[in-house]
């Protein structure tokens, strides 16, 4: 499945980059194909799609409360008005472009070997993998700190570890099913889950005190810039990893676009209507506005029953979160097999679902050892990685775009290559921002990890010269 592609007689080496636009890659694309004894899955449609977008994206507007806490209303509501157009678009159109033009389970591992060769590729590979496996952790824990406000035995100790492993290990199962029961499951996850903040905001708005909305936060409460910037990115980034999944998905070429374009539209109304909502129906101590305050906002707005369903909602949504990302972390795994950039093993998939499943195994146990970190750890970890691999898709994507001009495109970002430069530079300097203000911590997770890709990148070319394990050459000639 993924590429329409058969032919894989005379193959170039896979390490080997177009050199001019007669041998773009238009021509030498990814092979993704799966196991030759599974059978034909079915492929992943436009709604499904959207909704499996939207959780590695968002999932509701649980996390978002945090910046408020960090620096008040008016500027937490800007932020989730005013970053999308500066972030979450940019991000997109480029994955709109790149997914459709190498339609395979690479996804932007392809997209950096093509443009600057494998080390690259396999960094690319790195930071992506290792970002989303840590963004995996997070999920678990913010679904028990929903949880303990209804059974307060979750809070700390060996209650919330076991709750943390035990939730883990199921969603892991749910994942290993197929992909397309878990698209399916994420659009009922999805309108489940945000149903009760749509009735919130309809109730709140005889409640809505417009000048609430214009604070600056509490005299007295200083503004913590970490916070907020790492709140927005983390609610609001990821819109690249439904690219490792480019090969399951049903046209690709006119899926991916138009699944973007509504997923973008339909996680920034998601965000910006219940902050704008509560904050204006309430006024409260700043402090309380951590994760998890969106529930006790119900209370205060409707009633325990409201609180309660969207803590059942985010339990849910946690459910979707884990998912999406899951697979997306899973399907690099088996897409970078195909590529060459693993050993062929890599690739397998389950003989009952055709389910990537050592993928999924690997995910989830790194996801497991580091889902005891705290909440705001795991998140500044994992977009100080994040913000590395974004770094080198935007390098990517310019330098495709003017090594490669005339190359074929399904969907093209309509402007020219200046404005595109402008485009990039914009969510670049937030990227380096963001990374500017990660503590020594984080600092030192990342320089390890990334040292770790490195070794990593130089292991694997040693295995392929001893011929330890059998790697797939990556690239066939696409049939005329």
């Amino acid at each position: 499945m993924g590429t329409n592609i058969n032919k894989p007689s005379k193959s170039p080496p896979r390490s080997a980059p177009p050199q001019d636009d007669q041998n773009c890659p238009e021509q030498l694309l990814p092979i993704t194909t799966s196991s030759p004894t599974a059978k034909t899955p079915k492929k992943l449609t436009l709604i499904p799609l959207i909704f499996l977008i939207y959780f590695e994206v968002a999932g509701g507007p649980y996390g978002e409360e945090p910046a408020v806490q960090a620096a008040g209303p008016l500027l937490a509501i800007l932020g989730f008005i005013i970053f999308p157009f500066i972030w979450s678009i940019p991000e997109a159109l480029i994955t709109a472009e790149l997914s459709t033009t190498f339609p395979g389970n690479g996804g932007f591992v392809i997209w950096a070997d093509r443009a600057f060769g494998p080390f690259w590729g396999s960094l690319m590979g790195t930071w992506k993998f290792l970002s989303g496996v840590i963004n995996i952790a997070a999920f678990p824990a913010l679904c028990i700190d929903y949880l303990k406000k209804l059974f307060p035995i979750f809070s700390s100790g060996l209650p919330r570890q076991m709750a943390i492993l035990i939730s883990t290990l199921l969603l892991s199962f749910l994942n290993y099913t197929g992909l397309t029961i878990v698209g399916y499951a994420a659009v009922a996850l999805g309108l489940i889950s945000l149903a009760p903040f749509i009735l919130m905001s309809l109730i709140a708005i005889p409640q809505i005190h417009p000048h609430r909305w214009i604070s600056l936060g509490q005299k007295g409460v200083e503004k913590d810039w970490r916070l907020f910037f790492n709140t927005l990115f983390w609610n609001l980034n990821f819109w690249d990893n439904v690219s490792t999944m480019a090969g399951e998905v049903d046209k690709p070429q006119k899926t991916f676009p138009l699944a973007l374009l509504c997923a973008v539209i339909f996680t920034c109304l998601g965000y910006i209507i219940p902050l704008v909502a509560v904050t204006g129906a309430i006024s409260v101590d700043q402090n309380l506005w951590e994760a998890g305050f969106m529930a006790d906002a119900a209370k205060m707005i409707s009633g325990q029953w409201l609180k309660i369903w969207i803590e059942i909602g985010a339990v849910l949504s946690a459910i979707g979160l884990f998912e999406a990302q899951l697979s997306s972390s899973a399907y690099q795994v088996e897409g970078m097999a195909e590529i060459g950039f693993l050993p062929e093993f890599c690739k397998v998939r389950s003989k009952w679902f055709n389910t990537p499943w050592l993928g999924i195994l690997l995910s989830t146990a790194i996801s497991l050892g580091i889902s005891y970190m705290s909440y705001t750890d795991i998140i500044y970890s994992a977009n100080f990685l994040y913000s590395l691999g974004m770094l080198l898709e935007f390098l990517t994507f310019l330098w495709l775009r003017r090594k490669f001009p005339t190359m074929k495109r399904p969907y093209r970002v309509p402007l020219p290559l200046p404005a595109l430069v402008v485009m990039c530079l914009i969510p670049s300097g937030f990227l380096v921002y963001i990374m500017a203000i990660a503590s020594k911590t984080v600092y030192l997770m990342s320089g390890l990890m990334t040292v770790g890709g490195i070794a990593w990148y130089l292991l694997m070319n040693l295995c392929k010269a001893k011929k330890w394990f059998k790697f797939s050459d990556g690239y066939a000639e696409e049939e005329s």
